[in-house]
């Protein structure tokens, strides 16, 4: 993950970094609300800044271009959708679409599933990066 220099990510709120300076991400379990969905960590302060929006949306404004973002959020929406639809239908039209016309239903599924949530194994292991003691 590629994330572009010099870009101003929006935290929500008024709340504006620089790309660049972001060290860290860190969904908010405890105490969430309206305003509090992020703890973003920046190598200039040392307890986290909070943010209204997602991690996931501030990495990905992070890491993808403008236009690029845009067409990647349809894409993840338009596949997300198409997955819901597919869960809808009956075993036995899943039967005639794999028999009668090759269309394995789960298989798609599982395939749109994995390109519309992020790996696991990307966020492995990065849990422990920002534990406190209590």
């Amino acid at each position: 993950m590629d994330v572009k220099s010099n870009r101003l990510v929006y935290l929500g709120y008024g709340k504006y970094w620089r790309s660049d300076e972001i060290v860290g991400l860190v969904p908010i379990d405890e105490d969430r609300g309206p305003g509090r969905r992020t703890h973003v960590y920046v190598g200039t302060f040392e307890r986290p800044i909070i943010a209204s929006r997602s991690a996931e949306s501030i990495r990905r404004e992070m890491t993808e271009s403008g236009a690029e973002e845009f067409r990647v959020g349809e894409l993840r929406t338009a596949a997300a959708e198409l997955v819901e639809e597919l869960s809808d239908l009956s075993p036995l039209l899943r039967r005639m679409l794999l028999h009668e016309g090759g269309v394995d239903v789960a298989r798609w599924q599982e395939r749109l599933r994995g390109l519309t949530t992020a790996p696991e194994d990307e966020a492995a292991g990065q849990e422990d990066l920002f534990e406190q003691e209590h």
